[in-house]
């Protein structure tokens, strides 16, 4: 037992409404230390949704989300339920890097600048320590020589790179990815993944909403198929992919390989 992992992210019966229609129905899952769990299923099938429960950028009406162990402290019942803690939810948000489907970088700062701005601002890190660093997730991602530019000035996949950099730059217990290719062309996609593979391989715990099954498959150590706001079916990707049980899910793939 002494290698069980424990586990950073942690959700536990969550349930989320907007009005009459219920998009999460008791949802419950885990991401241990160092693994890639990716969220698949159709539009509307409440993947998005359950991501952004993670991080309170959706308030869920009942249920539990724990970070490295810690419950995210919640007041009210129902639509009326809300942060109940404010300085836990910005210390917990700032142990989280999101990855959204557009990339949010803010238009009259360099690449460099909006890299650096959440770990002087948020963090209060030293501005040599935290260019130094944003400057080498720059790299990683492999737009180094993008630093001085301004986000009108790159292609989406690279603006999306910087985005992911950005998210990198706060040193982040997990990433949260939320379609980050589903705005991008083909072959800008394909760079956007590599990237995403790398940080796998590097052993970051990551939570990926995608509809790329290929990358799912080669990326997970757990895949969750979502339909009408439950967990239809999960598992290792070999069983996912290579043995489904669902009939929901067997349509699902079907349909995802012919699209």
């Amino acid at each position: 037992m002494a290698a069980e992992k424990w586990p950073v992210v942690e959700i536990r019966d969550l349930h989320k409404s907007y009005g009459d229609l219920e998009v999460l129905k008791g949802i419950s899952f885990s991401a241990r230390e160092g693994e890639v769990v990716s969220l698949i299923g159709s539009s509307g099938s409440g993947k998005s949704t359950l991501l952004r429960c993670i991080n309170m950028l959706e308030i869920p009406d009942s249920g539990a989300v724990f970070i490295a162990g810690e419950e995210i402290v919640l007041r009210g019942q129902g639509g009326a339920r809300q942060v109940g803690d404010e300085s836990q939810i910005r210390r917990i948000r700032s142990e989280l890097g999101m990855v959204f489907q557009s990339f949010n970088l803010w238009a009259h700062m360099t690449i460099l600048e909006n890299v650096m701005e959440a770990p002087l601002i948020v963090q209060r890190r030293t501005r040599p320590e935290v260019e130094a660093e944003a400057r080498a997730m720059l790299a990683k991602v492999g737009i180094a020589d993008k630093a001085d530019s301004f986000p009108n000035q790159l292609s989406g996949g690279q603006q999306q790179r910087a985005a992911i950099a950005r998210a990198l730059c706060i040193n982040p217990r997990v990433m949260l990815f939320d379609e980050p290719t589903s705005a991008l062309d083909p072959e800008l996609e394909v760079e956007v993944l590599r990237v995403i593979k790398v940080l796998a391989d590097e052993g970051r715990t990551m939570v990926l909403v995608t509809h790329d099954m290929e990358f799912a498959r080669s990326v997970s150590d757990h895949v969750i198929f979502l339909h009408q706001g439950r967990i239809e079916e999960e598992g290792p990707p070999e069983a996912v992919f290579g043995a489904t049980q669902s009939t929901r899910l067997k349509q699902f793939l079907n349909a995802s390989s012919h699209g």
